[in-house]
Order: C-alpha cells, then sequence, then structure tokens
C-alpha cells in the first residue's frame, strides 16, 4: 500500500524485505542517541509486525519511506496514535520519524513530514498532530521547526519510559500543528 509520493521519496507500508533497514535503524548508536535503548533484531522484528499490524488496521503507523527512483527503504515516517496518557488525551496523534544515517542531511525527513501533515490534515480529518523529542536532538526540533510546528512549552513532559536513571533522555519538549495552522501556512 502506498500512502503518498513526492517528488524523490515512495511513503508505503512495509514489506517484508524491509526487515534489514528497519534493524540497521533501530538499532544504531547514531539514530539512537536520544532513546534509552537499542532493539536487538528480535525486538526490532516484533516492533516491525506490530508497527504493520496498526498500519493495516488504522490507516496510521509509522510508514516506510523508500527512494522513489527504486524504491529503496531508508527510514521511516509516519503520523500514530500516542499512548502516553496522562500527558496525552487519547486519539492525539504524532509525527515522528527515523532515517538511516548515510541518508541524514539530504532533506529527506522534511520532505516525508511535510506531505503526511497534508495526509493528516486533508485525508484523515485531524485537529492537530504533535511531535516530541529530547531536547537536545536539535536536528528532529529543527524539522518540527522547519514543518511549521510550535513548541508548546505547557505540553513538555517527562516520558514515562525512559529510565530515571537516564535524567538526560528523561525530559521531551513538544511541538504542535493545528489543521488551521497548516491550512494557513499551505495557502489552502
Amino acid at each position: 500500500m502506498i500512502i503518498s509520493e513526492t517528488d524523490r521519496l515512495r511513503i508505503r507500508a512495509w514489506k517484508d524485505s524491509d526487515r534489514d533497514l528497519f534493524f540497521e535503524i533501530n538499532s544504531d548508536a547514531k539514530v539512537m542517541e536520544f532513546f534509552p535503548f537499542r532493539r536487538n533484531r528480535a525486538e526490532a522484528d516484533a516492533l516491525f509486525d506490530r508497527v504493520g499490524r496498526g498500519i493495516a488496521e488504522t490507516g496510521l503507523g509509522f510508514f516506510a519511506i523508500a527512494l522513489r527512483a527504486d524504491d529503496r527503504p531508508i527510514g521511516f515516517c509516519g503520523l500514530a496514535l500516542t499512548d502516553l496518557e496522562p500527558h496525552f488525551p487519547d486519539g492525539t496523534v504524532e509525527i515522528g520519524w527515523r532515517l538511516a544515517v548515510p541518508f541524514w542531511g539530504k532533506g529527506y525527513v522534511t520532505e516525508a513530514a511535510s506531505d503526511l501533515l497534508r495526509y493528516g490534515f486533508e485525508e484523515k480529518g485531524l485537529g492537530e498532530i504533535v511531535s516530541f523529542a529530547v531536547a537536545a536532538n536539535t536536528r528532529s526540533t529543527a524539522v518540527m521547526q522547519r514543518l511549521g510546528m510550535r513548541r508548546d512549552m505547557n505540553r513538555d513532559f517527562d516520558h514515562p519510559r525512559v529510565p530515571v536513571d537516564q535524567p538526560a533522555l528523561l525530559r521531551h519538549v513538544l511541538y504542535a500543528i493545528s489543521a488551521e495552522e497548516w491550512r494557513f501556512r499551505a495557502g489552502a
């Protein structure tokens, strides 16, 4: 299932042949720098299966992003229901991404995420999309800013799945964009 295509990218459901790339991005120390753990192969495969089921069931999830020219997967970007109550009410949708290191710095995440904001607001009828990251993760927060998302300091939070013995990864900053803000920015 292809969700969308941009000039350079295909945003699609995962294929079984994408498992190696999925494992790579979930175990790479640079990619996972701001996460409290890396996944081994069994954990990555279990997450791969769970993400695939979620996409099939809801039409939302962390989709594969692949180069349009040859359909080679390079990472993921997607819209997913958060499960971080009480920090987010039920039904809150986040946008997130992860990209293999050789593809950093080429604008791929911004390109995919921009298109997925359109998908979320126009095709899924969402009212707001949020994104969050460790404050020191300036690569991700810069993408959030490029997308037109605004920082909401009142909604920053300590991530409940980060062990307290990793305090540098505990506090997360939140960015958000409403459908109205997105339409204004997009000129829609």
